[in-house]
C-alpha cells in the first residue's frame, strides 16, 4: 500500500506554492471525474473548471488564476507535469528488491551491480554488464555481450540480443525485442532468398522508453541508435540502420524501413510507414497513417498517403468531400451535351 503524503509536504517536493488546508493527505491520483477522498487531480484549464467543481478529489493541482472552488490546491505553471511528478510520488512503479532471484541464471563471466534487481527466470548471458539500480523483470533475457546502464527498468518477456547497448535509465515495456536480425535478403543462384548476415548491433542511450511488444533490430554492419530521451509507443518497428534522434516521439504502429534518420524532436504519429533511406528532418510533424516515400523538410508538417505538406493534404481532403457532387454535375453536363456516359461511370440511377 502506498503511504500517504500531505499537501504541504508534496508541494514543497514539487517546488509550488499552496492554498488551502495544507495539511489534507494524499494517498493516490484521479482523474476529475473518478476521484474521491484521498486523491488528487489536476486542471488543464478553465475548459475543465465545471469538471473540477462537481470533482469530489481531496485536493488540485490548477494554473494560476483558476477557481480551486475553497479547496486545497498547488498551484502550477505546467498542471499536466506536476501531475505526473506526483503520480510518481504517490503510486510509485512495481520494484523489485536489489538481489538475483533463486531461479535466474546468471553466467560467471557477467558483472551484475550489487544494488541490481533481477527476476525470476531471467537469463543473463556471459559478458554482459548490468549497472546499479537496474531492475529486471521476470524472464528478460540478456543475450551475450549486452550492456545495460544505471536505474534501468527492464520489463517482463524483454529479449536483448547479443551486443545491445543501453544506456541510463532506459525503460523497456514488456515484449520489447532489441538487437534483432534486420530485414535483408539477396536471391541465390536458384532465385532462393538467402540471409544478409546481420553482424551491427543496437544503441539506446539515456532516458530513452520503449513500449510494449516494439522491436528495433541491430545494424547490418555498424549499428542502429536511438538517441538521449526519445520515446517509442507499443508496436512500433525500427528497421536495421536507422538512426532516431534527440526527444523524438514515435507513436503506435509505426514502422520503419531499414536506414531511416530521424531528426532531433521530430514526431511520427499512429501508423506512419516510411519507405528506407530516408530523412525525416529536426522537428518536422509526421501526421498519422502517413505513408513516406521521400525525405521530410526540418520543420514542416506532412500528411497523407503519398505523404503532402499540411496545406495541399488540407485542400485535396476538402476536394474529395465534393467529389460526388462535382462527378454529378459532369454527368449532368454531358447529358445536356448528348455525350454518352462511360459505362464505368455509371451508377444505378442514371437513365441512360
Amino acid at each position: 500500500m502506498t503511504e500517504s503524503i500531505c499537501l504541504k509536504d508534496l508541494a514543497a517536493w514539487l517546488g509550488r506554492e499552496i492554498e488551502g488546508d495544507a495539511t489534507v493527505a494524499l494517498c493516490g491520483v484521479a482523474s476529475l471525474e473518478e476521484a474521491g477522498e484521498g486523491d488528487l487531480a489536476f486542471v488543464r484549464s478553465e475548459r475543465f473548471a465545471e469538471a473540477a467543481r462537481s470533482s469530489r478529489a481531496s485536493a488540485f493541482i490548477l494554473p494560476p488564476g483558476l477557481d480551486a472552488g475553497g479547496r486545497p490546491a498547488i498551484r502550477s505553471p505546467d498542471p499536466g507535469l506536476d501531475f505526473a511528478r506526483s503520480a510518481e510520488r504517490l503510486k510509485p512503479r512495481l520494484a523489485l528488491d536489489p538481489g538475483i532471484h533463486p531461479s535466474a541464471t546468471v553466467d560467471e563471466g557477467a558483472i551484475v551491480a550489487p544494488t541490481a534487481s533481477v527476476g525470476a527466470r531471467v537469463a543473463i548471458g556471459p559478458g554482459c554488464r548490468v549497472g546499479a539500480g537496474t531492475q529486471l523483470h521476470a524472464n528478460a533475457v540478456l543475450y551475450p555481450g549486452v550492456e545495460v546502464g544505471e536505474d534501468c527498468r527492464i520489463y517482463a518477456g524483454v529479449v536483448l540480443r547479443e551486443g545491445s547497448r543501453l544506456g541510463d535509465r532506459v525503460v523497456l515495456h514488456s515484449g520489447v525485442v532489441i538487437g534483432a536480425d534486420g530485414f535483408g535478403y539477396v536471391r541465390d543462384e536458384a532465385g532462393r532468398y538467402s540471409a544478409v548476415p546481420q553482424v551491427g548491433y543496437a544503441v539506446l542511450e539515456d532516458d530513452v522508453e520503449v513500449g510494449a511488444n516494439s522491436t528495433i533490430d541491430r545494424g547490418t554492419l555498424s549499428e542502429t541508435r536511438v538517441r538521449r530521451g526519445a520515446k517509442i509507443d507499443n508496436l512500433v518497428h525500427v528497421g536495421h540502420n536507422c538512426d532516431i534522434g534527440e526527444d523524438v516521439v514515435i507513436a503506435a504502429q509505426a514502422g520503419l524501413s531499414g536506414s531511416t534518420v530521424v531528426g532531433r524532436e521530430a514526431i511520427l504519429m499512429g501508423q506512419v510507414g516510411s519507405a528506407g533511406h530516408l530523412e525525416v528532418g529536426e522537428g518536422a510533424f509526421v501526421g498519422a497513417k502517413t505513408g513516406l516515400h521521400r525525405d521530410v523538410k526540418a520543420g514542416s508538417r506532412v500528411f497523407g498517403y503519398p505523404q503532402r505538406e499540411e496545406w495541399a493534404w488540407q485542400r485535396t481532403t476538402a476536394a474529395l468531400s465534393r467529389l460526388p457532387e462535382l462527378i454529378k454535375r459532369v454527368r449532368d453536363l454531358e447529358r445536356k451535351l448528348g455525350l454518352r456516359v462511360p459505362e464505368s461511370d455509371r451508377e444505378p440511377d442514371d437513365d441512360e
